[in-house]
């Protein structure tokens, strides 16, 4: 069925299709343009992937002999991480020493009292000093879990605050100084201090003056030292001279214990024997002898004397001031040590002594361990302490030194320390070569020449072996490198390439022992006959690298120096290198990638022709537009014609039959 043709929408004559027909022909030069400039941006592309390549090569070249070469890298080992470890620079100096962490630097870590959940924190301006630095704001007051909020808030890096559940219903807060070391403590004034004193977390300093117990103490058998305790037996009394200080403030403190006697029975009550008479005496003469009367005494009637009364006195304990004055303590207990602390009221007297006035009949009373303690409202101590502001003291190899921090880098040329825990065990701490990091440059070096190389195989190629060899590709690469494979086959700047750059990899360089090649370090390219199929293997003649990974083991432990010489060495002995198979690589690859270079070149002629191809395919764009105008104008006219002829032959025919009518 045709198409159906309706007046002034289709053409009579299918012209758009004449003119489309038309049109192909005409479009083929632009056509060919676009397919020409195409290939070009596809070759530009091609050479900027290759030059990446050659850059990336040539960087891991460089890296081998430049001053930044891992040859130079060093690494810290430790004998017991736990305790000690470090970091060295390329500068640091290859050895061992022993180190003894004695003591590691630590921050003021203050603990307070458990607090209630429905404590609260006080108005005011609140102060903390971290050594030289000070945290300081206004509070307008609110809960202890709002306040530690605040305060870490504004520390920020010099104090951190939290809360701590310890029990059910209460928190510890938990303030830390963020700065280690013994000049970094921890302090409090303004509000502050009145915070940490009611939250039990500090209290007032004390000076402890401790009492000495001398021989001197010892008048009579009833007062003795026995294990440097007082021994006060009954009806004993001594006092023990204290220093002289005023009352306010002071604090007593001592250790009591007694000893009671067994009672013992009265002694038998029987009444005293009574005076001896001596006798009268005689008078004599001769044979006659006259006696006197018998002396008379009178003696009394003999009464027994009463038992002694038991004397048990707890209130032994007096406190004696210069002026005379005395004030006696609370009674002390039976019993083995109990330690006793008074608080000796506020006065303007002096304590001269504390005096022990045993009058028991059957307890002997011990004092021990006295001190008279002064409090200090002016320097505040912490109750619980987590940590205490401490350097840290390291021995390197006998010699103690001190660092506010565990971190240290000043004992050992471009060695960094870092101390973790302390011990009595000296850690041997070694300097060496960091081997990995020189394995895995050599690793990285060969894999980018093996990349450059399969690279340059493709473009140069037009093999799909090429493609198939490199099984480590996925399917989706491959298919990347086959639209690239074969497209500058006979370019002489990419096959000299390859062909000097194969020689730089295989031929000898000389070093400090002897000219050698990296074969001998297990580097090299392997065209070995493969025994199973009795031929060879193309894959093996294509230039790549392999590595012999128990030569290069042994090169990189044993022989370090030599496997850098082959990489860059100084043959002349002006401290530059200018030879060496790392060193000729990257010379190689300079004048490619180089501003400037060939590859440049390349690319820049491309883009010529690139712009070519685009003012050339606007003007055929132009001309093409006019072409197409043309023939529908034309077309257009060509069909009016007919219309215009049509119309008239219709008029003809109308009046032809109307004048055969008439």
């Amino acid at each position: 069925m045709s198409d159906a043709y309706i007046p002034g929408i289709s053409s009579r004559f299918n012209t758009d299709q004449i003119i489309e027909n038309l049109m192909k022909i005409e479009r083929i030069p632009r056509e060919r343009s676009e397919k020409e400039k195409e290939n070009f941006q596809n070759q530009k592309t091609y050479w900027q992937d290759l030059n990446r390549r050659i850059v990336s090569f040539r960087e891991s070249a460089r890296q081998l002999y430049s001053f930044q070469n891992p040859f130079s890298e060093r690494i810290v080992t430790s004998s017991d991480d736990s305790i000690i470890t470090g970091t060295a620079i390329r500068q640091a100096i290859v050895g061992a020493r022993e180190f003894t962490v004695k003591q590691i630097a630590q921050s003021d870590r203050f603990l307070s009292s458990p607090i209630d959940d429905s404590f609260k924190v006080e108005a005011g301006t609140y102060t903390f000093t971290v050594g030289k630095e000070k945290v300081s704001f206004d509070y307008k007051g609110g809960t202890i879990q709002d306040f530690t909020e605040n305060l870490t808030k504004r520390g920020k890096d010099k104090v951190e605050a939290r809360l701590m559940v310890v029990k059910q219903g209460s928190k510890s807060l938990l303030i830390e100084a963020k700065s280690t070391g013994a000049e970094n403590k921890l302090d409090f004034t303004d509000k502050a201090t009145d915070l940490v004193l009611n939250i039990g977390m500090m209290e007032k300093a004390e000076r402890v003056n401790d009492i000495t117990l001398t021989s001197d103490l010892v008048t009579d058998k009833l007062v003795n030292i026995d294990k440097n305790s007082l021994v006060v037996g009954a009806h004993g009394t001594v006092n023990v001279k204290l220093p002289e200080l005023a009352s306010d403030g002071l604090i007593l403190r001592f250790e009591t214990s007694t000893e009671v006697r067994a009672t013992e029975p009265p002694p038998s009550q029987e009444p005293p024997p009574g005076p001896t008479i001596p006798g009268a005496g005689l008078v004599s003469y001769k044979d006659i002898a006259v006696e006197n009367d018998p002396l008379a005494v009178p003696i009394p009637e003999w009464t027994p004397p009463p038992i002694p009364i038991r004397v048990d006195d707890m209130n032994v304990l007096f406190i004696t001031f210069t002026d005379g004055d005395s004030v006696q303590l609370d009674p002390i207990e039976d019993g083995n040590l109990h330690k006793v602390e008074y608080s000796i009221a506020e006065t303007d007297k002096i304590i001269a002594s504390l005096d022990i006035k045993n009058q028991n009949t059957h307890r002997d009373v011990f004092i021990s361990n006295i001190q008279v303690v002064e409090t200090n409202n002016e320097i505040l101590v912490p109750k619980n302490p987590v940590s205490t502001a401490q350097d840290a003291i390291i021995s390197l190899e006998g010699i103690d030194t001190m660092r506010p921090g565990n971190t240290i880098d000043d004992l050992l040329p471009g060695v960094t320390v870092t101390a973790k825990e302390a011990t009595e065990k000296p850690v041997r701490v070694a300097v060496e070569v960091d081997r990995k990091t020189v394995k895995d440059s050599l690793i990285t070096f060969v894999g980018n020449y093996n990349r450059l190389m399969s690279e340059i195989n493709v473009l140069t190629r037009n093999d799909i072996r090429v493609i198939q060899e490199l099984t480590y590709l996925s399917s989706e690469e491959q298919a990347e490198l086959q639209k690239k494979l074969g497209t500058f086959i006979g370019d002489s700047t990419i096959t000299q390439f390859r062909s000097v750059l194969q020689n730089a990899v295989t031929t000898s360089y000389p070093t400090a022992d002897g000219t050698t090649t990296l074969a001998k370090f297990g580097i090299s390219t392997d065209a070995r006959v493969s025994s199973s199929s009795g031929g060879y293997d193309p894959s093996k003649f294509r230039g790549y690298l392999e590595i012999d990974e128990r030569k290069l083991d042994d090169a990189v432990d044993n022989n370090i120096t030599a496997l850098q010489q082959i990489f860059g060495f100084d043959s002349n002995g002006d401290r530059l290198v200018d030879t060496g198979a790392a060193y000729a690589c990257e010379s190689l690859a300079r004048p490619y990638v180089e501003t400037g270079g060939l590859i440049s070149i390349k690319i820049a002629t491309l883009d010529s022709r690139i712009k070519d191809d685009d003012r050339r395919i606007i003007a055929l764009d132009k001309q093409l537009a006019d072409k197409e105008a043309s023939l529908k104008s034309q077309y257009s006219q060509m069909e009016g014609a007919y219309n215009r002829m049509e119309q008239m032959s219709n008029s003809l025919d109308n009046f032809s039959r109307q004048n055969s009518r008439d």
